[in-house]
């Protein structure tokens, strides 16, 4: 009976960890670029149950029980990186990937040793800053194949293979990053992605889009339906707890008492 109640509680906590994962989702549904994550549990290993001081059973003299399995738990967020719908805003600042859910556009990020840590994004809607410098909504700059890009204004036109164009001349090239595994990869937060040791980059195989950007992956229609199901599986863990508690509380004060 009480281990039922650790196999609930435990799947209670699980159950909030998927609601979390599936609120983070429709709080991002209409991000730009944004990778729906999922939950992917794992069971907790087997314990083999002895009885304790006690091998002397004819019957069963290893004084083994048996099994128990104490339930689930949340072994890894899984991100799926398939692309997202891609819309037309005709603006020159904006540009989304197609043809591959494997590459990415390279951000750079001012550390504070003066340096820039590369991160990657699948959020093409750029601005530029005051020093005309191509940046993210957050303020961090688009890599070029020379690093940062600095362009004058935005009459420009990028190629599908990322070259920028500005008064007849190329400017720079944006620097695309194509990985042969997305599993490898991991989200750093402000829809950013890093790599991992395990990571390996390949040619890049897709377009780049001008005036045009990549929406979200998550569709919201399931999401929601997958927040009922985990609220109803909680529930279902609520009740037996309450249940198990009401069966202890009897046993506690009504077995054995004296009338």
């Amino acid at each position: 009976m009480i281990r039922a109640l650790y196999t609930s509680g435990w799947s209670m906590r699980a159950n909030n960890k998927q609601m979390d994962i599936v609120a983070n989702n429709l709080a991002n549904v209409s991000t730009n670029g944004y990778k729906r994550d999922t939950v992917v549990y794992e069971s907790f290993p087997d314990v083999m149950i002895r009885r304790i001081n006690d091998t002397q059973s004819k019957l069963n003299p290893s004084g083994r029980v048996g099994n128990v399995q104490l339930g689930n738990d949340v072994g890894e967020v899984f991100t799926y990186f398939n692309g997202g719908n891609l819309s037309m805003t005709e603006s020159s600042l904006d540009m989304a990937i197609g043809a591959s859910d494997s590459a990415f556009f390279t951000i750079g990020v001012p550390n504070g040793n003066g340096g820039i840590t590369e991160y990657f994004t699948r959020d093409g809607g750029f601005a530029l800053n005051a020093q005309n410098q191509l940046v993210t909504t957050e303020g961090y700059f688009v890599m070029g194949m020379n690093g940062p890009i600095t362009l004058e204004g935005e009459n420009f036109a990028v190629l599908e293979d990322g070259t920028i164009v500005q008064n007849e001349q190329v400017v720079d090239r944006l620097d695309i990053r194509e990985f042969t595994d997305t599993t490898t990869l991991r989200k750093y937060g402000e829809n950013l992605i890093q790599t991992t040791a395990q990571t390996q980059e390949k040619e890049f195989t897709g377009v780049i889009k001008q005036g045009y950007l990549e929406q979200s992956n998550v569709n919201a229609v399931n999401e929601m339906i997958n927040m009922i199901t985990v609220m109803r599986a909680y529930e279902s863990n609520q009740k037996i707890i309450q249940a198990l508690d009401g069966t202890l509380e009897k046993a506690v004060n009504e077995v054995g008492s004296v009338r």
